[in-house]
């Protein structure tokens, strides 16, 4: 085994990678002896938090993962659902947090060019890129150089590659300012009988490497990933990956070419870990061994070791097993796209990885206890307090001052800054853009099938009970596909937490998991697909470290039949307004609390899954039956807000009606009460006896019509006016 020039393998060094003492002595076990460097690397990051999950593990085996429509649940590269005519939607969401921090726009970039690769590499054509991003305080100098970074890779990526971008979320708070969250959706479509997974078979085969070359960016950065950040984080430059949008475009075109024959047995991307982890995950899958010469490898490096090479995520690669008499075709395909084509390696019956370099054999492991005998800590939870109740709070600025605030702060103000720099329509398939429907909707080519897409979560409520802002994140997402017509299918997350060493934070992601499979339960909205992001948290100059605000980011799917029938927020004129559930007024964890007062307590809103569902399907089956043409979900800033939303994306003015009888107008206004839709209907009467016969709670807020926002104590507010105050933050954030 060969060790020569290299560093001594002991605790210490694996401590340093990020093996606990006890971790390390399992490895010492396994191998009967002192691994080598190469194969304590493989260890390490095959059994780091990023890849193994090895503190969330017991908890995401409560989430309910089938459906009749579901092909793939988690455990391949992506989710794969029915979408009908032969066709299969394949999604998945990962986080590219810690990198982002390091390096904004490559850490972004790269972000988006895994998740593509987690999607095509199903056989999908990727369709439709999403992306749930939070930063610091606006205030923080440093959110400033993140927010421009970031944007900037995900749209310089995506529109490169040629994959719209078509939806998503921003929020700040200064939890986030040492760790931002850089989440990045992405959503594919397949012929069902044409879809492609990861466990290799076939004692023989050849094991092929595609892509790019391999160099030494992205060394341990799933470690890196796997543990809190320090003062000397922006010193890890080294560790954040370089993407190539342009290869990653061939690299799609090539690898759907191919998956047009016949030759391909088992295809994975080389992700996180790279060569280890696809070819570990890989034989592991199959039950094969797997033998490696990595003097095949393609190099853009000179030198580069056996360790460097294993653990490089060098990007735009990927590792394929080929049926042998189909190498030449698949040779000829990928040079044709001018990318790196080599064989370095084939299957085994040892149940091994043996890894060779320069005629020694630098790893010899057992496979199945890389997976069998990884970590799984059922880590401490401790209960996060219960919230006191917000008690009564008083309005020191009235209902238009407290509108034109909250439609111009970070959380509510126009993101057209954002979305403008990402081209939305490249492909031809987009119907609903960014700003103008509650859920993006993309066109499927040839068919008549739309998919409504989105990604929903709102910390504060997660903060303040975890449980309720689980449950409330996966109903948000369920009411914006449905106030798009569509029928939600299935969820994939991204579950963004601090350091699960501490109770208080397990207990966070515990409740949360279980507030998520409430909800995911109760709406038939199974999870297919995820990531989890731990260890989320920023080192302070005394030392100590602080969380970011818990963040189980949901991107949920749904389906129309006809996507004609689709319909956005924007208001239309002559129509009656009618406001869909029970308003209880409630400001707990409220923007407007927050906002207006400078106040975060209170209980979060109550999340009612029944209310939900009911609510829910009588509003799409109005949509889809024509009586509703525009409806917005009530969220953020409350009814008043998502009425400005409306008025603003539709050019239509509105005038509204009192609030209902012995509630405080702030309270009705600006509570943010769930299981809420804003509908405009023809024919008000007619839409409200139909709610009535149905048990669903519904009240008239007004009608449509005019050149402004017109209250019920009087006073209008123009459009102009609105668009004035909504759109000013963005461009005022980065010009300072």
């Amino acid at each position: 085994m060969s060790n020569a020039g290299q560093k001594t393998v002991d605790e210490a060094l694996a401590r340093e990678f990020g093996l606990t003492a006890d971790e390390y002595g399992n490895v010492l076990s396994i191998m009967g002896r002192t691994p080598s460097l190469t194969e304590l690397g493989i260890f390490s990051v095959m059994w780091s938090e990023h890849c193994s999950y090895k503190s969330s593990r017991v908890w995401l085996k409560t989430l309910p993962t089938t459906a009749p429509w579901v092909i793939h649940g988690p455990g391949e590269n992506a989710g794969v659902v029915d979408i009908g005519q032969g066709l299969a939607a394949i999604f998945k969401m990962e986080s590219h947090n810690h990198p982002s921090f390091i390096e904004p726009y490559q850490g972004a970039a790269t972000g988006v060019g895994g998740i593509l690769r987690d999607v095509f590499t199903m056989g999908a054509r990727p369709v439709a890129n999403l992306n749930a991003l939070r930063f610091g305080d606006p205030a923080n100098p440093q959110t400033r150089r993140i927010v421009d970074g970031v944007v900037r890779g995900v749209g310089g990526y995506g529109n490169c590659v040629g994959v719209p971008t078509v939806g998503g979320e921003v929020n700040f708070h200064p939890s986030y300012d040492g760790n931002p969250l850089v989440n990045a959706m992405t959503v594919g479509v397949a012929r069902q009988d044409r879809i492609f997974l990861s466990a290799a078979a076939g004692l023989g085969n050849p094991v092929i490497y595609v892509g790019s070359s391999t160099g030494r960016d992205g060394i341990h950065g799933a470690t890196m990933s796997s543990s809190e950040f320090d003062e000397d984080a922006l010193a890890k430059r080294p560790t954040v990956q370089v993407g190539d949008p342009f290869v990653e475009k061939l690299l799609i075109e090539a690898c759907l070419e191919l998956m047009a024959t016949d030759a391909i047995v088992a295809i994975q991307d080389m992700g996180a870990a790279g060569l280890t982890s696809s070819s570990v995950e890989m034989a592991g899958k199959g039950g094969v061994g797997i033998d490696l010469d990595l003097d095949a490898v393609p190099q853009r490096e000179r030198g580069m070791s056996a360790y460097e090479m294993m653990l490089s995520e060098s990007q735009e690669r990927m590792l394929m097993v080929l049926r042998p008499d189909r190498t030449d075709v698949a040779r000829t395909i990928f040079e044709k796209w001018e990318l790196e084509f080599a064989v370095i390696g084939h299957l085994t019956d040892t149940g091994r990885i043996v890894v060779r370099h320069k005629g020694a054999v630098e790893a010899d492991i057992p496979l199945a206890p890389l997976a069998d005998q990884a970590p799984l800590y059922h880590r401490p939870t401790a209960p996060s307090p219960a919230p006191a109740p917000l008690g009564p709070v008083t309005d020191p600025v009235g209902t238009e001052r407290a509108l034109m605030h909250l439609i111009g702060s970070p959380d509510i103000a126009s993101r057209a800054w954002v979305y403008n720099q990402y081209d939305s329509t490249v492909g031809g398939q987009t119907v609903r853009r960014p700003g103008s429907a509650d859920a993006a909707i993309v066109k499927i080519d040839d068919t008549s099938i739309g998919l409504a897409l989105t990604t929903d979560c709102t910390p504060r409520y997660c903060r303040a009970d975890a449980r309720t802002g689980g449950a409330q994140a996966v109903a948000e997402a369920w009411r914006n596909i449905t106030a798009t017509g569509a029928r939600p299918l299935a969820v994939t997350d991204n579950l963004n937490f601090g350091n699960p060493e501490k109770p208080e934070v397990m207990g966070q992601f515990a409740a949360a998991i279980e507030g998520m499979g409430d909800a995911c339960r109760a709406l038939d909205f199974p999870v297919v697909s995820g990531n989890v992001s731990l260890y989320n948290e920023t080192r302070t100059p005394d030392g100590t470290t602080t969380a970011i605000l818990p963040t189980p980011a949901i991107g949920g799917l749904g389906v129309l039949e006809d996507v004609s029938q689709a319909i956005g927020y924007g208001m239309q004129d002559d129509c009656d307004l009618i406001l869909v559930g029970e308003t209880r007024g409630e400001l707990g964890q409220s923007l407007w609390l927050r906002e207006i007062h400078g106040r975060e307590d209170g209980a979060p809103p109550v999340v009612d899954l029944a209310a939900e569902r009911a609510n829910g399907d009588f509003v799409r089956a109005h949509i889809l039956g024509g009586d509703i043409v525009a409806c917005h979900d009530v969220s953020d800033g409350g009814v008043l807000v998502g009425l400005a939303e409306m008025v603003m994306a539709g050019g239509v003015g509105c005038t509204l009606v009192a609030p209902q009888s012995g509630m405080r107008p702030e309270a009705f206004w600006f509570g943010e009460d769930q299981a809420r839709y804003i509908v405009a209907v023809r024919k008000g009467e007619t839409f409200l006896s139909a709610a009535q016969a149905a048990g669903i709670a519904a009240r008239p807020l007004g009608e449509s019509g005019g050149d402004g926002l017109t209250l019920p104590q009087g006073g209008t507010i123009s459009i102009a006016r609105l668009r004035s105050a909504h759109e000013a933050f963005f461009p005022a954030l980065m010009d300072r």
